[in-house]
């Protein structure tokens, strides 16, 4: 601060400096002004001076440290009144751009409250038709026609679920209800809903879990769930995808593995990223980027360490780590 205090009022220390110049000079020129004397009074006023200009500092400055101390938020309460006219008019500066940024924030943050609204209740006024879409196709008799239609109404419904849930991310803590959960009936569910799926691709499920429980939320789990094994089916064929858990240092761990086309090395560093799709098939055109970063976004909450595996032709490993229940000590609701 004192360098940016020199450089500010370096101009009127240029002119002090000059006049005692000016000053030392007419008394070379002049012999009936005695050198000395001039010189003696020039050293005292630069000793006053520099006096001066260091008692001013810490008065001049102190408004301005506060402000380099503000942390920059909208409450004002500890911005200090200013004691110069200078200073006033920055006060007065501030306070009227904070309070417009104040008042244009709160604006648009009622105006995304409505638009998340609007868009939840629209993504549930859909499920309705999708239902009743769901038991159409189920009373297809053409086995041609209805697998297709099956795998599509479930892209659908798919996406749907991402956009719901991602609108709800942000606001999970305080929908979180943490409680012991059984593995086998939410991996039940989510396989079962993607049967439609797996039955034309010849994909089965071999769950072995050694351990049946989890700590964890039983609704945000199951979102977890539906991404990594969507994605497991999605990029195999004609294998079992092996789904096991076990206990490893007093936490739980859930291995979802399958037999797919895998994920090249270059690509696992960024496949949480938004929007992300692997530099390989990217001619399908059919991957939204979202599923593992909404995965992630939801895991980090729920204390769950998400970890992938992968070699390319081989197949992709992901392993959910459960956070042990003392954990859950530092999660908001539980």
């Amino acid at each position: 601060m004192i360098r940016k205090y020199i450089k500010e009022k370096l101009s009127w220390l240029l002119l002090l400096g000059g006049l005692q110049i000016i000053f030392l000079f007419v008394a070379y020129v002049d012999s009936s002004i005695p050198f000395l004397s001039v010189l003696y009074i020039v050293g005292l006023n630069i000793m006053v001076c520099t006096a001066f200009v260091f008692l001013r500092y810490h008065k001049e400055t102190r408004f301005y440290q506060r402000m380099c101390a503000w942390d920059e938020v909208y409450d004002l309460s500890t911005f200090k009144e200013a004691n110069s006219p200078f200073e006033r008019m920055v006060q007065e500066a501030v306070n009227a751009q904070t309070e417009r940024y104040r008042r244009e924030s709160s604006a648009n943050f009622q105006l995304l409250e409505q638009e998340k609204d609007d868009l939840l209740s629209w993504i549930h006024e859909v499920k309705t038709p999708l239902t009743a879409m769901q038991l159409m196709i189920e009373r297809l008799t053409d086995e041609t026609l209805k697998p297709k239609l099956m795998y599509e109404w479930l892209r659908v419904h798919h996406l749907l679920d991402q956009q719901l849930h991602q609108k709800r991310i942000p606001f999970m803590r305080n929908d979180l209800y943490i409680e012991m959960i059984r593995l086998e009936p939410v991996l039940n569910k989510e396989i079962q809903a993607l049967k439609s799926w797996c039955i034309p691709k010849r994909i089965g499920f071999d769950v072995d879990l050694a351990v049946e429980e989890v700590l964890t939320d039983g609704k945000w789990l199951g979102f977890i769930l539906r991404q990594l094994l969507t994605n497991a089916v999605k990029y195999s064929e004609n294998s079992d995808i092996l789904i096991h858990s076990r206990e490893t240092a007093g936490h739980t761990v859930l291995i979802i593995e399958d037999h797919g086309r895998g994920i090249d090395p270059k690509d696992l560093p960024r496949i949480y990223d938004k929007g992300f799709t692997s530099t390989t098939g990217r001619q399908e055109g059919a991957a939204t980027g979202m599923g593992l970063y909404l995965t992630k976004q939801v895991a980090e909450p729920l204390l769950i360490g998400i970890h992938a595996d992968s070699m390319v032709g081989e197949g992709t490993a992901f392993t959910l780590t459960f956070p042990r229940k003392n954990d859950f000590l530092r999660i908001t609701g539980m």
